[in-house]
């Protein structure tokens, strides 16, 4: 509701200047800026495409990397058909040594033929062996090369995805830095957006007032359009500055003589109506002077202006 103000007294604890949380979208790529659809005032949703990079380079090399990981995996050997010939050449061998064991324990063969026939079978198991080494070498070598191309092509999906510039939040476009068709570099501002449905007033306590204050304590905060034109807003104490600081010369406070001051933060549900940088006030910091307890004797106090019974 608008309201007017027709007297002289002072119906404020603070003043300030109304604030939100402004956010500057950088490029992440460099590229030509192939689509820009920004324009100051705009009001975006939250994770909205707004702008694309040229994604051409991108995407040439994760094809390439798609070819070069396709060779990897076709270099990997068969080890079960390489290595098959030599089982087989073992098993023979194992057969046979176990056929001259027989012999020789009925005395039908020399014992010769048995050392040959089981140093055979040791030759052959040392190639098996060798083999297997060898061809498990070869594999993790292309599972690593394989592992480490698929690392390279997330890597570009990532760069892919950066070319497509994105809204961070939900919000109001405040400034826009570049236009379609532009070159960009990594780092290159591209546009301001302000979160202006929740906006804060930043206003200006004394160390007097800083007492009666906490963090989620429930105010009043107008904001002013001139010609003593106001409009209430609910308001909730979110920040406080552990810090002092001189006075903003363009702020007003409950005393005036006051050098030092504490920055408050008062957060509202903005209706359309503050813009940034408007000029406001906020009332509720401090506790009524009517409501001040009188102390009893026995520690009890009452309100001023009512008896005791």
């Amino acid at each position: 509701m608008m309201t007017a103000c027709g007297n002289n007294e002072k119906d404020y604890d603070a003043t300030g200047t109304f604030e939100a949380t402004e956010t500057t979208v950088f490029a992440e790529q460099s590229g030509a800026l192939l689509s820009f659809d920004v324009n100051e005032g705009d009001m975006m949703e939250a994770a909205r495409e707004v702008g694309l990079i040229d994604t051409t380079q991108t995407w040439l090399k994760i094809q390439q990397m798609d070819a070069t990981k396709a060779v990897y995996q076709s270099q990997k050997p068969d080890m079960e058909r390489q290595i098959a010939a030599t089982r087989q050449q073992l098993a023979k061998a194992q057969q046979d040594e176990q056929r001259y064991r027989e012999l020789v324990a009925d005395g039908a063969a020399p014992s010769k033929m048995l050392d040959d026939a089981s140093s055979q079978v040791k030759v052959l198991q040392k190639q098996l062996d060798a083999q297997i080494s060898s061809l498990s070498t070869s594999t993790q070598a292309l599972d690593k090369q394989t592992a480490a191309a698929d690392v390279q092509k997330t890597q570009l999906q990532d760069m892919l995805r950066k070319c497509h510039i994105l809204t961070p939040t939900k919000g109001t476009v405040l400034e826009k830095y570049v236009e379609r068709g532009e070159f960009v570099s990594v780092g290159k501002p591209l546009f301001k957006i302000a979160d202006t449905e929740s906006m804060h007033l930043r206003a200006y306590v004394t160390s007097a007032q800083l007492q009666h204050i906490k963090i989620g304590q429930q105010v009043k905060v107008f904001a002013d359009y001139g010609d003593n034109q106001r409009k209430e807003y609910a308001g909730t104490i979110s920040w406080i500055s552990s810090r002092s600081e001189f006075t903003p010369k363009t702020i007003l406070t409950d005393d005036e003589r006051a050098d030092l001051v504490y920055a408050v933060k008062v957060a509202i549900k903005n209706d359309g109506f503050v813009k940034i940088g408007m000029y406001g006030e906020v009332k509720g910091l401090t506790p009524d002077p009517g409501l001040t307890p009188n102390p009893s004797p026995r520690g009890e106090g009452n309100l001023k202006g009512e008896g005791s019974k």
